[in-house]
């Protein structure tokens, strides 16, 4: 069975940069799209963005758009997340997510996989 990892959260500054990995284990990635998702205490979990399976194509939410980019290595297994210019309202736990759609959403209901979350903190 897939299983999925994720690391690369901590504490980081406003207007700073974070990479998320997200490895999977258990089966080849390249079988599924990915999606990273997040949530805040006391809202609602929010789509982030997403990878098709082959890389091709790619979605983000409005909030993030043109400062977070997805990308992934199928060779080893992982996704990344790397988010750039960092505002507080990005402080949430962090999931990534899988779906053998072949192309992605940032809706969570496709996603059949998901790891266990990673904490963001952006605060000075």
């Amino acid at each position: 069975q897939l299983q999925l990892v994720e690391s690369g959260g901590g504490l980081g500054q406003p207007g700073g940069s974070l990479r998320l990995s997200c490895a999977a284990s258990g089966f080849p990635l390249d079988y599924y799209a990915i999606g990273w998702f997040r949530q805040a205490p006391g809202k609602e979990r929010e789509g982030v963005s997403c990878i098709s399976s082959s890389g091709r194509s790619t979605n983000y939410a409005d909030s993030v758009k043109g400062r977070f980019t997805i990308s992934r290595d199928n060779a080893k297994n992982t996704v990344y997340l790397q988010m750039n210019s960092l505002k507080p309202e990005d402080t949430a736990v962090y999931y990534c997510a899988a779906s053998r759609a072949i192309l992605c959403t940032v809706v969570a209901a496709p996603y059949a996989y998901w790891g266990q979350g990673t904490q963001v903190t952006v605060s000075s």
